[in-house]
């Protein structure tokens, strides 16, 4: 456990919280952009150790959070149909379509399989002929290569029965989506560790020089996370407008450049929606042509889907970092994680679903101070 307790080191907590409370002299916001380090910081209390200067506020990097109610809708309908068996990781059975989810279909008597990785699916495939498979290959840039793993071994296994409903997201074009919005609070970025460690950092110099903004690169566990806020809140107030990386023992400036390379050639860049925001260009990755015959969009033709979120559900508003879960009126009572009405209470990276867990009774002024 070394290398964890190291960076659960109380001591350590607590020196980096004090240097941050002597380094900053007024108020900031900074974003989290991952669901992984929010609830790390609920779960640690992170964010009671900040002076009242320093907000955080949670991005959209949660991808069951994300995945577009639309594409929930076309698995909920391909996982009906007969002689399929769709596999997905856990968390994506109780997200809420717009009438059910997939865990009330698999109730209802289809197959509906949980993997651990994509390779499983493949497996199934291969011991099922007679049934057709789908994966649902959701995720940020860190899911990709592993999900087009299991693209490229069952293009070697020349699989008939095997197909991916894809869901892939970018993390750069969110960020722009969120600077350039006129609801923006966000000055400075806490980028995801994981993420960089597939892709490196060299996209977000581009961001930080358009748009006048810090971006950290931070890690998952308390001392990561408070050196990464230091260096952040030293940017914004020396007006230091770079991409520092605070996860050097995981993360390079140029990523993993294999992976990169698988990504390139079996996906293409595409628009995508994402839940709660909307349609944000180039935001996604969609299957090359000439892997097209993996795509179960296509072989199903769930092209025409009629969808409709919950009118109560404020999860894009929080995921842009706009409004925290106890603003909604939902929250805890009408939404909770055996009754979600939206993806961030029911993802174990959600925004919402962290705070249910960890801070629900921390915050009983939330509402009243907005």
């Amino acid at each position: 456990m070394r290398y964890i307790d190291e960076y659960r080191d109380v001591k350590l907590v607590h020196i980096l919280a004090d240097k941050i409370a002597k380094t900053v002299t007024k108020p900031w916001v900074i974003m989290e952009i991952c669901g992984g380090q929010t609830h790390s910081i609920m779960r640690y209390g992170l964010d009671q150790l900040l002076p009242p200067q320093i907000e955080l506020v949670h991005g959209p990097g949660c991808p069951v959070c994300v995945t577009s109610l639309e594409l929930i809708d076309k698995a909920i309908e391909i996982a009906k149909m007969p002689d399929v068996i769709f596999t997905s990781y856990g968390d994506m059975l109780r997200v809420p379509g717009s009438r059910e989810d997939l865990f009330s279909v698999r109730a209802s008597g289809h197959s509906i399989r949980v993997v651990y990785s994509p390779l499983d699916a493949v497996r199934i495939a291969q011991e099922n002929p007679q049934k057709e498979v789908v994966f649902f290959a959701i995720g940020f840039e860190t899911t990709a290569p592993p999900n087009i793993a299991g693209v490229i071994q069952a293009d070697l296994l020349n699989l008939k029965n095997f197909t991916v409903l894809v869901s892939q997201v970018r993390v750069p074009p969110a960020i722009e989506a969120i600077l350039s919005s006129p609801f923006n609070r966000v000055q400075g970025f806490l980028a995801a560790g994981h993420v960089c460690a597939v892709m490196g950092y060299w996209e977000y110099e581009a961001i930080v020089k358009k748009y006048n903004i810090p971006i950290v690169v931070t890690g998952f566990e308390p001392v990561d996370l408070l050196n990464g806020i230091l260096m952040c809140i030293n940017d914004l107030e020396n007006n230091q407008n770079i991409v520092q990386n605070a996860y050097s023992r995981v993360v390079t400036r140029d990523g993993n450049l294999p992976a990169q390379q698988m990504i390139e050639k079996v996906f293409q860049p595409c628009d995508r929606l994402w839940r709660g925001i909307g349609l944000i260009p180039m935001s996604g990755w969609k299957l090359r042509e000439e892997y097209s015959r993996f795509d179960a969009e296509k072989k199903f033709n769930v092209q025409n889907i009629q969808t409709r979120e919950s009118d109560l559900c404020i999860s894009g508003q929080v995921l842009q970092g706009i409004k925290k879960p106890v603003d909604c009126p939902a929250f805890g009572n009408l939404c909770t994680p055996d009754n979600p009405l939206g993806a961030t209470m029911v993802s174990s990276e959600g925004a919402c679903a962290a705070y249910f867990r960890y801070a629900r009774d921390k915050f009983p002024g939330e509402k009243s101070r907005k």
